[in-house]
C-alpha cells in the first residue's frame, strides 16, 4: 500500500510541474517575480512560526509527519548554521526586525563552535551564518569569529593527501566526502579578509584533490574516498548515503555542483569552471532526472520511480545553476537559467512546499537525509530550506 501511495503521489506531482514547466516558458519576468515574491514572503510567516516551536539552545534539524515529532540538534551538529542563516537572507528580504533578532539570538550560543576543530563542516555551521550577518552589519567580533572558525577548519588539513579530513569515525582511515567541497568558501573568505594566503592555499589544494579523485569519466562523483594518511594513496571509493559505491547519490552531485561554481568565483581558474560545467551537464541531462527536476534521493537506485525524491538536492542544485549562468555565455546561460527556473517554480508549488504552521515550521517537503540507514527519509530538512531561500534571492536579485 505504501509503494502503491508514492507512486501515486508522484505521478501527480510529475502531472503538476510538467504543467509548471510548459507555464515557466511562458512566463514574464515580471509573473517570476510574483511568485518568488510570494514564495519569499510565505517562508518569512513560516520561519516566524517555526522559531516558536525551538527549545531554547537548540536549532531546526527535521519533523517527522508520522509521529509529529519535532527533531533538534544541538550547535555541533553539521546543520546548525542554516537556520540563522536562513533567517538572515529572509530578513534581507523582508526587513522584519523579529526574524533578524531571531537570527541573532541563536548565534549567540553557535559562536563557541568557532573552536571545533573535530569536524570539516564549519564552513556549513559559521559561514552560512555568521557569514551573513557580517554581510548584512560588519564587526570586528564576528569577523574574528570566522578567522577561528577558518582556523579550526585549516587543522584538518593535511599535506600527504592535499585534503581536509571529513571524519574521525567510521572505517575509514582518512575520509573525504564531496560535501567538504562546500566548506571551502570560508576559507577563501579568510584569505581574503586576512590576506593571509594558507587558506586559499588549503582551499585550491582540497579542490583539485578532489577533482582527481572523486570523479568518473561521465562527471558523477563518488561520496567518500578514503586515503592511506601516511601515504596519500587513495584506499577505497565508498558511499555512506548513497545506494552504492558505484551510484551517483543526487545531494553528493549537488554539493559538488556547487562547490565548484564558488571554487571558481574565487579563484577564476578555468578549470573549476569547466567542472562544475560538466557535473551541470550531468545532472541537468541525466535520464532518471524527473521532469519538474526535482531528483530522485540517488540517480542510480533500482526502484525509480517509486522511490523518493530529495527537495534539498534540487535546492542545491538550482542556487547553484543561477551562479554558474553568470559565468557563461549563450547557450548554457540560458539553459541554466531556465533549468533553475524549473526547479525553483517545482519547489513553489503545494507538492514540496508545506502550508503555514505546517511541517513544523519548514517550508519544504520531501527531502531524504540518509536513506541506507533509513534516517530523515521523505521530510523537510533545514539545508533544504536554507538552498532554497538562497535560490529565490539570487533570482529575484537577477531579475532586477
Amino acid at each position: 500500500m505504501k509503494i502503491k501511495w508514492l507512486i501515486c503521489l508522484l505521478t501527480f506531482g510529475t502531472i503538476i510541474h510538467f504543467t509548471a514547466a510548459a507555464q515557466t516558458r511562458k512566463s514574464s519576468p515580471a509573473d517570476l517575480k510574483t511568485l518568488i515574491d510570494s514564495a519569499l514572503n510565505r517562508a518569512v510567516r513560516q520561519y516566524s512560526f517555526l522559531g516558536t516551536q525551538l527549545p531554547d539552545g537548540l536549532l531546526p534539524k527535521t519533523y517527522y509527519w508520522g509521529t509529529k515529532k519535532f527533531e533538534t540538534s544541538k550547535t555541533n551538529w553539521w546543520t546548525s548554521g542554516f537556520y540563522p542563516g536562513t533567517l538572515h537572507y529572509l530578513y534581507d528580504y523582508s526587513k522584519n526586525e523579529s526574524i533578524q533578532k531571531e537570527a541573532l539570538r541563536v548565534e549567540q550560543f553557535l559562536q563557541k563552535e568557532q573552536f571545533n576543530k573535530g569536524t570539516h563542516d564549519l564552513g556549513f555551521m559559521m559561514y552560512n551564518s555568521f557569514g551573513h550577518a557580517n554581510q548584512q552589519n560588519p564587526s570586528k567580533q564576528t569577523e574574528d569569529i570566522l578567522v577561528n572558525s577558518a582556523k579550526s577548519l585549516s587543522s584538518r588539513f593535511r599535506t600527504t593527501t592535499g585534503t581536509i579530513k571529513s571524519w574521525d569515525h567510521g572505517k575509514w582511515q582518512f575520509p573525504v566526502i564531496i560535501d567538504n567541497m562546500m566548506n571551502l568558501e570560508l576559507l577563501f573568505w579568510a584569505t581574503k579578509y586576512t590576506k593571509d594566503s594558507t587558506y586559499y592555499k588549503i582551499a585550491v589544494t582540497h579542490a583539485n584533490t578532489t577533482l582527481v579523485n572523486h570523479y568518473r569519466k561521465d562527471y558523477s562523483s563518488y561520496h567518500v574516498i578514503d586515503y592511506d594518511s601516511t601515504t596519500g594513496v587513495v584506499r577505497a571509493k565508498n558511499t555512506h548515503q548513497g545506494y552504492s559505491d558505484a551510484s551517483a547519490w543526487a545531494r553528493g552531485q549537488a554539493w559538488g555542483l556547487y562547490g565548484y561554481v564558488s571554487t571558481y568565483r574565487y579563484t577564476k581558474d578555468k578549470k573549476y569552471l569547466a567542472q562544475a560545467n560538466q557535473i551541470a551537464h550531468f545532472i541537468m541531462h541525466h535520464p532518471r532526472l524527473p521532469e519538474d527536476g526535482i531528483p530522485f534521493w540517488d540517480f542510480d537506485s533500482p526502484d525509480i520511480p517509486a522511490t523518493y525524491r530529495d527537495a534539498s538536492a534540487g535546492a542545491i542544485t538550482a542556487a547553484a545553476l543561477l551562479e554558474l549562468s553568470q559565468y557563461n555565455a549563450a547557450p548554457l546561460q540560458k539553459e541554466y537559467l531556465q533549468m533553475a527556473e524549473k526547479i525553483i517554480r517545482s519547489l513553489s508549488t503545494p507538492t514540496y512546499t508545506a502550508n503555514i504552521g505546517e511541517n513544523g515550521g519548514f517550508i519544504l517537503k520531501h527531502s531524504t537525509g540518509h536513506l541506507p540507514a533509513n534516517s530523515e527519509v521523505d521530510v523537510p530538512l533545514t539545508y533544504a530550506d536554507y538552498y532554497y531561500v538562497e535560490a529565490l534571492v539570487r533570482l529575484r536579485s537577477m531579475l532586477k
